[in-house]
C-alpha cells in the first residue's frame, strides 16, 4: 500500500488539500472476501459514484478481481460506465418517468423494472429501437420501496411474458432486496427469498424464466451463502466497511483513506473561544491547527467537538464548530510537533490507531454508508494498488 505524505503528490497533479487516497487493492482483497463467503459470483455495486471512491476506476477493479457485473442505481450511471469504455454487464435499478430507456437499450444495460408502467415504457422504446431490451424483475418481496407490488405482481409477469414472447426483451434476471439483511438470523430473510422463488417460478410456467437471480446485499453475502443462488450483489462490503460491525470485520480491508495539509497553526489564549459562536473555549493557553475540510466535503458538522484527527502518530481533538470548508484542532500547549504542510488523517483503515469512518458514523447515529458516499468532489480521489499503477502504465 503506498503511502501519502506533504511530499508525496500525484504526478501531475496541482497539490490538494484534501485528498481521499483510494487502495484499489483492498477493493480487490474484498471481491475476494465475498467471494469466498457467499460461495459464489457477484455483481459489484458501483452506484453513487462507487460510493465516493470513484465509479469507474472502482468497477475496473473489481472485474479485475473477480466480480462479474456491476450494479448502479440510475441508467445515466450505467451510461458513464460505457463511455469509461467498460463493456461488462451492468444492471440499473431506479427509474424515473423520464429515464432515458432508449439509450438504456442501446448501451445493453440491464433495465431492472418495478412496475408494469415501466415495462410498457421499455418495450416502446426497444419497439422504435428494433431491438430487443435486457431486462430484470424487480420484485417487491417485502422492503415496500421500489419493486413491482404484490398486488400487481400478476398482471406484470403477463406483461412481461408477453413481451419476450413479441421479442421485445430479454428476462436476464429476477431480484429483490432484503429488509433485514443485517439481521441474519431474522426469518424474513429467507421469507423474501421464498417470495422471490415463487415469482421466479411464475415467470418459468409462463414461459419467460429469468436467466439468473441475485438478492443478497453485503451483509447476507458474508452471513448467509443459502441466499445467494446465482449472484451476490455487494455494495458497503467492497469498499471494506463492516455490514455487521458487531460482528467484526469479516476480514474486510477499508479502502478510502482521508487526509488533508495543515493549513494553519496559531496560538490560541486561555479564555478565547474557537469558530462560530464559540462553541468550545480553550481553558489553558494552547496551540491551535487549522484543517481544510467541512460540511462541504462531507465532514458533518454534528461531529463538532465529537471527532479527531491523527497526525505524526499522534491524535487530536477537533473543536468549536465544523464550518462549510474548515474545522479547528487543539494541538495543546506544546503544539503537539504539528507544523503546517503536516498530514492529518481524518480517517483511514484504523491500523495506525486512527479513526474509521465508522468512528464517524458511532458518533452522531449514522451508517458508515453515509460518511464514504458523501465525500465531496473538491477531495482529489487519489488511486493506489496495482489496478492504479496498471492503468497509469497503459496510459502512458
Amino acid at each position: 500500500m503506498v503511502v501519502m505524505t506533504s511530499h508525496d503528490p500525484t504526478p501531475g497533479a496541482l497539490p490538494a488539500a484534501l485528498t481521499a487516497t483510494i487502495d484499489l487493492d483492498a477493493i480487490a482483497h474484498n471481491v475476494g472476501v465475498l467471494r469466498a463467503a457467499s460461495g459464489t459470483d457477484l455483481i459489484a455495486v458501483v452506484k453513487a459514484n462507487g460510493y465516493g471512491h470513484g465509479a469507474a476506476p472502482v468497477a475496473r477493479a473489481t472485474l479485475e478481481a473477480g466480480a462479474a457485473e456491476l450494479g448502479v442505481a440510475h441508467i445515466t450511471e450505467a451510461l458513464a460506465l460505457r463511455d469509461a469504455g467498460i463493456d461488462a454487464h451492468i444492471t440499473a435499478w431506479l427509474h424515473t418517468n423520464h429515464a432515458p430507456f432508449d439509450a438504456a437499450i442501446s448501451a445493453d444495460i440491464d433495465i431492472a423494472l418495478s412496475s408494469r408502467r415501466q415495462l410498457a415504457r421499455v418495450v416502446d422504446a426497444a419497439q422504435r429501437l428494433g431491438r430487443s431490451a435486457t431486462v430484470t424483475a424487480k420484485v417487491d418481496t417485502g422492503l415496500n420501496r421500489s419493486g413491482v407490488a404484490a398486488d400487481e405482481w400478476a398482471d406484470f409477469a403477463d406483461d412481461l411474458a408477453k413481451a419476450k414472447a413479441d421479442g421485445a426483451v430479454r428476462v436476464r434476471a429476477i431480484m429483490c432486496h432484503l429488509v433485514r439483511g443485517d439481521e441474519p438470523e431474522h426469518p424474513l430473510n429467507s421469507q423474501q427469498a421464498e417470495r422471490l422463488d415463487a415469482a421466479a417460478a411464475d415467470l418459468a410456467q409462463l414461459g419467460s424464466p429469468a436467466e439468473v437471480m441475485h438478492i443478497a446485499n453485503s451483509p447476507a453475502a458474508l452471513t448467509r451463502p443459502d441466499l445467494a443462488r446465482d449472484l451476490v450483489r455487494p455494495g458497503l462490503a467492497l469498499y471494506g466497511c463492516s455490514p455487521i460491525p458487531e460482528r467484526g470485520d469479516f476480514g474486510l480491508v477499508p479502502a478510502m483513506t482521508l487526509r488533508a495539509e495543515v493549513a494553519l497553526v496559531k496560538t490560541l489564549a486561555a479564555g478565547q473561544g474557537v469558530s462560530y459562536n464559540h462553541h468550545w473555549t480553550s481553558e489553558r493557553d494552547t496551540m491551535i491547527a487549522v484543517i481544510p475540510a467541512g460540511y462541504a466535503d462531507g465532514v458533518p458538522r454534528l461531529l463538532s467537538n465529537q471527532m479527531r484527527v491523527q497526525i505524526n502518530g499522534r491524535s487530536f481533538p477537533q473543536v468549536g464548530r465544523i464550518c462549510m470548508d474548515q474545522f479547528v484542532i487543539d494541538l495543546g500547549p506544546d503544539g503537539g510537533g504539528v507544523a503546517e504542510g503536516d498530514i492529518a488523517e481524518l480517517f483511514g483503515t484504523g491500523a495506525d490507531g486512527a479513526p474509521i469512518a465508522r468512528e464517524w458514523a458511532d458518533q452522531i447515529g449514522t451508517i458508515d454508508y453515509e460518511i464514504i458516499s458523501g465525500i465531496g468532489a473538491r477531495a482529489h480521489r487519489r488511486y493506489v494498488g496495482r489496478a492504479a499503477r496498471e492503468t497509469r502504465t497503459a496510459q502512458r
